[in-house]
This record gives structure tokens, sequence and C-alpha cells, in this order.
């Protein structure tokens, strides 16, 4: 295999992606299995047993962060779609930014889904009956070993990951079927026989504890929800832009059906400190209160199904992005190699399947699975939210001609994505503030407010430090036009296509 090397006019991935393509590679990406095993019960633990109202509450700002992600997309489909859009309508340095925040926050979860993955595996090991091999007891709650586990399972999804996006979309299109038959049928099922009272108040976003349990709990639930745009990051491997659009829509709305639905069923037959108390083993444990083995191992199986679909997920579009940020020369050449036998960029996907798996080492200074789960997930939501914000502001900027043409496309172009980045900073900064006031020294542990606001912040000053590289030191063209490398200036659609 032979790589091309980095050009100004680089090759074309290859376009090869439908619709339903693109919802598998979203899909998978968002992980709804996952989030529902082990976001509900991490989500719980905050604003205790109001799950549906918070999931429904979350995805209103999603939604219109969507819709701007969508509207971009028809007019500047782009590999880098946040990083080009925010550099071109706002300003460089914060598109820098986008795709900067991206990047890591996406191998921060990686390495997190690679210990979730190991610990699926431990615990079907231990509901097969193996609970040690040779003299180490098998511990699905130790970091270590499921770290490990996972980094091998990483491997292997990364090295197919670079056969190209319809080989994975294939693989994960099939494990998608068997999640969501498994998940709606045991979801349905606890709904049904779930031994808790049905409650309204559970949709009551007001009954939520206290205001910081509300900004917490939403910016863990657009943690959840995070992912859909995945498939705006295939833009280059879709036959027709607009699909990837389709995609990403498609994922969402599934999405909240499923985050209902799962939370629901969640509190029907779990108690609220059943839900709080088990992290990477609530799905598990869920199972084993609905029936008996070998049924009660379905659920097990999904949450792997899942952990494995989402890290080859992570690592398609990761590296997409970083192939449209090397083109404009803000990251260095090894990004945008294409393969000429695959089409893919191979030398991007495996260093970013090797940055995932340094980076799950690094988490073992963490000890307890349920803590390093919790510490990501933070930082990862308040990240997710400042990359959102910022996109919506460049819909709403790019757009804001419409209010004075077509005011009704004027609100669905600039009003409801402004209001939605909004609503994300405000609870980004809220939740950051309510860190620094919670704590009086500096601990690692996800129970240290300055270690949870620490953790986004160097993600956010290291973005400032590598576009300060690219700028001065590699003379990115970027930073003087904000314009992707293919950006073309295309007229603006003032209705959809």
């Amino acid at each position: 295999m032979t790589d091309q090397p980095y050009t100004a006019d680089p090759p074309e991935l290859r376009r090869s992606l439908g619709v339903l393509d693109g919802v598998a590679v979203a899909a998978s990406s968002t992980a709804a299995t996952t989030s529902i095993g082990i976001g509900l019960g991490v989500t719980a633990g905050v604003v205790g047993l109001h799950l549906p109202a918070i999931m429904l509450l979350a995805f209103l700002p999603v939604l219109g962060i969507a819709g701007a992600y969508s509207r971009l997309n028809r007019v500047e489909p782009n590999a880098g779609n946040g990083y080009v859009w925010v550099g071109r309508s706002l300003n460089p340095w914060l598109g820098f930014m986008v795709g900067w925040v991206n990047i890591v926050a996406t191998v921060a979860f990686l390495a997190y889904t690679t210990a979730v993955t190991g610990s699926a595996l431990l615990q079907l090991a231990g509901e097969a009956g193996v609970h040690r091999v040779g003299g180490l007891a098998l511990d699905p709650g130790s970091t270590a070993q499921t770290t490990a586990l996972g980094i091998v399972a990483l491997v292997a999804v990364t090295l197919t990951a670079v056969t190209g996006i319809r080989t994975a979309a294939r693989l994960q299109t099939g494990l998608l079927v068997f999640e969501y038959v498994v998940l709606l049928g045991f979801c349905g099922y606890g709904i049904v026989k779930g031994p808790h009272p049905f409650s309204l108040s559970w949709f009551d976003p007001f009954a939520i504890p206290s205001a910081t349990a509300l900004a917490q709990g939403l910016l863990l639930s657009v943690f959840c929800y995070w992912g859909f745009e995945a498939a705006f990051s295939v833009n280059e491997e879709v036959r027709d832009p607009r699909d990837a659009s389709r995609a990403g829509l498609i994922t969402l709305v599934t999405m909240l059906g499923l985050f209902v639905l799962g939370s629901v069923a969640f509190q029907r037959v779990l108690s609220e400190k059943e839900l709080a108390g088990h992290g990477a083993e609530g799905l598990a444990f869920f199972g084993d209160r609905l029936a008996a083995q070998p049924w009660a191992a379905l659920p097990l199986v999904a949450l792997m199904f899942s952990a494995v679909a989402s890290l080859q997920a992570g690592v398609i579009p990761t590296a997409r992005g970083m192939f449209a940020m090397s083109r404009d020369r803000t990251l260095g050449p090894v990004w945008s190699r294409v393969s000429t036998r695959y089409g893919t960029p191979v030398a991007g996907t495996l260093l970013i399947g090797a940055l995932a798996a340094a980076v799950a080492g690094l988490a073992l200074v963490i000890p307890r699975l349920a803590d390093m789960i919790m510490a990501t997930v933070n930082a990862v939501g308040i990240v997710v939210a400042l990359s959102y914000a910022l996109t919506a502001l460049a819909a709403a900027a790019r757009f804001r001609s419409l209010l004075r043409e077509d005011w009704r496309q004027g609100v669905r172009a600039v009003v409801l994505p402004a209001l939605s980045a909004l609503a994300l900073l405000g609870l980004g900064g809220y939740l950051g503030w309510s860190f620094y006031t919670s704590a009086d020294h500096f601990e690692v542990s996800a129970d240290n407010g300055w270690f949870l606001l620490a953790t986004p912040l160097a993600m956010i000053v290291s973005g400032f430090v590598a576009a300060g590289w690219a700028k001065y030191v590699r003379r990115s063209p970027y930073f003087r036009t904000g314009e992707g490398t293919d950006a073309d200036a295309p007229q603006l659609l003032t209705t959809p296509r």
C-alpha cells in the first residue's frame, strides 16, 4: 500500500455513501446503547428520577444546532464542517478552536469508550463463569484491566476503519440492528413489567434538585446526543451532500426516542440508588432484573457491540476532520495522506487510534472505571457545548440577511441557532463556575471541581497554542481567509432543497 503525499490540491476521498450509510456512521458515533447503559446512570446521579425531563430539555438546543449544521452543509459541504464554517463566518482562530476541541474531545471519548468496551467484555466473561485468568481475578470495574482489553478492541476497529467508510458502515449497520432489537425489546418489557410506578414528575424539569444539577444534567445529556454530526464529517465520501444532512437529522430524532424510552424503562425497573450506583455495569444490572440467563446477557452483548461501533465511528470522522485541517496547513501533512488503495486517510486513521490508546493508558491515574467515566463525560460535555455553540453562531452570522428577506426562514436559520448557542454557552459557563467554587484544592479525582474544570480548560488552552503554531510557524493561509481549501463561496440557499 502506498500513500499519496500532501499537495495543495489533494485527492478526493471516494464518494460511495448514501443516507443509510450516513445514519449508520452517525448512530454508531452517538452510541445510544452505550449512552443508555452508562450515561443514564451518570446523569441520574445528578438529576435523580428526572431522566426523561432532562433528555427532552437537552434535545431542544441540540435540535437548533442540528438545523445550523444542516443549513451550513447545504451551502458548503466540507469534511471540516464546523472548523471551516466558523473560521469563514466568525473568526479563523475560533474556527481552528472548533476543529481542535472536536479532535481532543473525541480522543478523550475514545479513551473512555476503550475502557467501557473492556468492561463489557469482562462482564460477559463473568456471565460465562470465567472469573479468573491464571492468578488474576477479573474485575469489570478495574480501569487497568478494562483499558488493556479495550485497547485490543481499539486496534482491531482502527484497522477495519482503514479499509474505508463503506466497509465500516456495513459492519456498523449489522451491529446497530442487533443493538436496537435488544434495546427496544428489553426497554419495552421493562416499561410494562417494572415494579416502580410511573410518575409524571419524571417529565418535570422544575423538580430537578438545583440549578447546578440542571446545568450539569443538561450538559451530560448533550454529551449523550453528541455524535449525530459525524454524518457531516464524511461529506466528501457521500454521493450527495444532502444525504449527510438527512442522516444527521434522522439520527438525532431516533436518539431522542431511544433516550426517552430508555429513561422511562430504567426508572420503572431500577430505584434511584440502583440507577446511580452501577456505572458501567448499569445495563447488565438492568438485564438481570428483567430476565434470567442466558437472556439477561443480551443487553450486555448489545453494550459491547455499541462500544465497539462507537470506537470505530469515533476514529472515522476525527480522521476526516484532521484531513480537512491538514489540507489548509493548520495541521501537518501526514493527516492528509490518502491511500491509493483504499481512498481513505490511512496514516491519520492509524494515528488517531494510537493517540486514543495512549490517552487510555494515561487514564490509569484514576484507578476506578466509574470515576474515569464521570471525569471524561463532564470534560467532553463542556467542550462539545462550546463547539456546538460556535457552529450555531456561525450559521446565525452567515444567514443573517434572511431576517430581512424572509422572516420565517430567518427565524429558523438565525434566531433558533443563536438561542441554542446562547443556551449552551450559558450552561457551560455556569457549570464551570460551579466546579470552581465547589473545591478549595486540586486533586485528580472525579469528585474534585478544580480537576473537572481544569480538564476542559486544558483542551481549550492547548487549542490556542496549536492555532498559534499553525498561524506563525506553518503560516497557514486559513488564518488570512478562514476558508477551507475547497471552499468555493457558493450561493446562499434561502429555501431547503
